[in-house]
């Protein structure tokens, strides 16, 4: 318990730390790099109508990255945000912009993601690339179908008493995934209503976890054993994800989809609606190692309550589908998405549903929303650039709508005796008997701060708690450090 307690503090003082210096340096750090002199710069200063800075020009935002986590060990990294407003014509929208981060943890984890979009040099379209090498050796797996696949919680928060390992490798697998993305966005109706077309490819390489990394560093007494399956390898022996999926995968796919949006400005929207849809077509003949297509329909809508962008209601309603029966395990995670952003691992964790573990709901069709109340509290002009404070309460949720088939998949005929398949199907019904009959939503609920400068750069400070009857299945909520509003 003092280990855990000493753990917990140390986490808690880097993130302290990381906060203070994150505030320091999105404030001292911002660079104008305008090729002028400062006094002429001072004699241009130009203010559009709500009384803000006009900026122009190569803006800078750079923070580090810290965190903790008990499988992965400590991450250390840096995050870079670069915007090119040109000569302010398009304020507070970036002509293109720029995303670097370089992470790695110290248990052996990386994460490294450059993304770039261009609105300008191809006269009617938009550019978005993303290139992301994620090399994660404790990757979060709850199996499928929400509550119907049971999370053991009392375990998670005590270890497992009278045994010689912590719990948590249970849930976890080791996933390397590599992604390259390039989205065309095309002005069809008065640059409210779009074209979206694009190319998505990610090559996958999925395996058991890997004790020796997850092991490092821990005392004999808190190894995961090589004799403990965990949930991925029950998965693989009840036949549940086939065999043919583990290892080496590539997803290759084209993605076609409509765009109306009315928002009156991208990195912080106070008015306006923006509506996406879009399709997913990964056929054989394009190179994935397993044919699917999904669909993905988002409404996200942005209410004034009070002018000037005082306080403002924002929700977001998600729909991520399946065409058919099967999709490939290591794809169904991820909520599919283009332009400017790119695939992230959902339902869980900050991009998705705040203070629900990642990647806790999965399953062929999954419903999800998002409300928040935005209060921007303050605002002033500092080194010439915008600054504003808000903070934001917020409930997201999500459920599955549509399962993914987790029967038994095996027969005595695939096992080397009568009594491994027994022991196999017998673990196999009392997992599913501790799990819910039926799924129901996942409701969390919280709060955050925002650090604004220029109405793009943004730092979030969030905290998100899940709540209901079932709340404890759905983990002991979640702080977040990252950027940006969620959307």
């Amino acid at each position: 318990m003092t280990k855990y307690v000493k753990i917990i503090m140390k986490s808690t003082r880097i993130q302290h730390l990381f906060i203070a210096f994150t505030l320091v340096a999105a404030l001292a750090s911002t660079l104008d790099l305008r090729a002028e002199t400062k006094e002429k710069a001072k004699k241009n200063v130009k203010y559009n109508e709500n009384g803000e800075i006009i900026k122009t020009g190569l803006n800078f935002g750079p923070i580090p990255a810290v965190a903790f986590d008990a499988d992965k060990g400590f991450q250390l990294g840096a995050i870079l945000n670069m915007y090119d407003f040109g000569n302010g014509a398009t304020y507070p929208d970036p002509r293109q912009q720029w995303y670097f981060e370089a992470s790695f943890f110290t248990k052996g984890s990386q994460l490294y993601t450059i993304t770039y979009d261009n609105d300008f040099s191809i006269p009617g379209v938009r550019l978005s690339s993303a290139l992301s090498i994620s090399n994660d050796k404790a990757m979060d797996f709850y199996g499928y179908n929400g509550y119907k696949s049971f999370y053991d919680y009392d375990k998670m928060q005590a270890g497992n008493k009278g045994e010689s390992y912590l719990y948590s490798p249970f849930y976890k697998v080791d996933r390397l995934s590599a992604l390259l993305k390039c989205d065309f966005t095309g002005n069809i109706w008065q640059n409210k209503l779009f074209w979206l077309a694009g190319y998505n490819l990610r090559v996958f390489n999925q395996n058991p976890i890997n004790r020796t990394k997850i092991n490092k560093g821990k005392k004999e007494e808190e190894m995961f054993p090589d004799g403990e399956p965990t949930l991925y390898e029950q998965y693989l022996d009840w036949g549940i994800i086939h065999p043919g999926e583990v290892g080496r995968s590539i997803s290759s796919a084209i993605r076609l989809g409509l765009e109306l949006d009315t928002r009156d400005k991208e990195g912080a929207p106070t008015r306006g609606v923006w509506l996406t849809a879009l399709t997913t077509l990964a056929p054989k003949f394009l190179g994935s190692t397993i044919p699917y297509y999904k669909y993905t329909a988002t409404f996200r809508h942005y209410v004034p309550i009070v002018k000037n962008d005082v306080l403002t209601f924002a929700y977001r309603l998600h729909y991520d589908g399946t065409f058919g029966n099967y999709a490939p395990h290591y794809i169904l995670p991820f909520i599919n998405c283009m332009g400017v952003n790119f695939d992230k691992d959902g339902m869980g964790s900050y991009r998705s549903v705040r203070g629900l573990i990642r990647n806790r709901v999965v399953g062929l069709d999954m419903a999800s929303y998002n409300v928040e109340l935005r209060w921007r509290f303050v605002n002033f002009k500092l080194w010439k650039q915008n600054i504003a404070f808000g903070l934001n309460a917020f409930s997201d949720g999500t459920m599955v709508t549509r399962e993914f088939d987790t029967s038994f998949q095996k027969t005595a005929a695939d096992f080397e005796s009568e009594a491994q398949y027994l022991s196999a199907k017998n673990s196999y019904d009392t997992y599913m008997q501790n799990g819910q009959r039926k799924e129901r939503p996942h409701i969390t609920v919280g709060g955050g701060f925002r650090f604004i400068m220029n109405q793009n750069f943004i730092i979030c400070l969030e905290y998100g708690l899940p709540v209901g009857k079932l709340r404890h299945q759905d983990g002991n909520g979640a702080f977040y450090i990252n950027t940006g509003y969620l959307f």
